[in-house]
């Protein structure tokens, strides 16, 4: 059953990357977080993250937009690493609150509720017309590169923010999904190298099946969806995956996944 899960939410995600430039990070997190720790299921996701993101770069790359990538890139790739740093050290602090439920002990911790309360505001601007609307122009680049590998680092979800950033720089459809890629790409290779630690204590205890199905699916994913690129509204799905992302951050806050 985890593989099942895994691997239809990292299909259907990462063939909707090509088509809004984001919701593989954000849609793979809670799924990896069903079966293990989140602290594992963030640096899982990284990884599924850099080789489907190397994968689309291979399909792409001769449309990548070098100054985009540039003014961009650099600032998302230091602060991935302040991002992921904090994750880090949130995962060591205590629970601050304890409590017991139908039978059961819950506790909020740190991490929880941070990454909860960022899921509540990734599953807003999925459902507000005025947030999911949001462009910026291209002399913003650099602060929407910083802001985008932060919460990368952080919480392996990125995308909207780099999408809502690029969509004013001028880019044609092909050159926005190559160098969208190509800036996922060094955010995740940054952070990796903060969560280095973490995949090297916990490697010998994952799932390498449900890992290894994983990026076999997004590959599969990325591979359909360059195959139907296509501007594609798809207003439906994304309340679905908001109603979710509510779900699951308030499941994360109140200590109960």
């Amino acid at each position: 059953m985890d593989i099942l899960v895994v691997c239809i939410v990292a299909l259907l995600a990462s063939g909707l990357t090509f088509f809004s430039g984001f919701g593989l990070g954000t849609l793979l997190l809670p799924a990896f977080a069903l079966f293990m720790p989140l602290e594992q299921a963030v640096a899982a996701t990284a990884v599924v993250h850099l080789l489907n993101g190397l994968f689309k770069l291979g399909l792409l790359y001769r449309h990548i937009d070098r100054g985009v990538l540039l003014r961009f890139g650099a600032p998302a790739m230091a602060a991935a690493l302040v991002g992921a740093w904090l994750l880090s050290a949130l995962g060591a602090l205590p629970p601050l609150h304890a409590y017991t439920a139908f039978g059961h002990a819950f506790a909020i911790t740190p991490i929880k509720l941070t990454i909860g309360l960022l899921l509540l505001g990734f599953a807003l601007v999925e459902i507000v017309p005025a947030l999911r609307d949001l462009e910026f122009d291209r002399r913003w680049l650099p602060l929407g590169g910083a802001l985008s590998g932060f919460f990368g680092g952080l919480s392996g979800m990125q995308g909207a923010l780099r999408s809502a950033f690029l969509a004013r720089s001028g880019l044609q459809k092909q050159a926005f999904v190559a160098t969208g890629s190509a800036i996922s790409t060094l955010i995740d290779l940054s952070r990796l190298v903060v969560y280095a630690g973490t995949l090297a204590a916990v490697f010998g205890r994952l799932d390498h099946r449900l890992l290894g199905c994983a990026v076999l699916a997004a590959f599969a994913g990325a591979w359909i969806g360059n195959r139907l690129l296509k501007k594609t509204t798809l207003h439906v799905l994304q309340r679905i995956v908001a109603a979710m992302l509510f779900a699951f951050a308030l499941g994360l806050i109140a200590g109960a996944l």
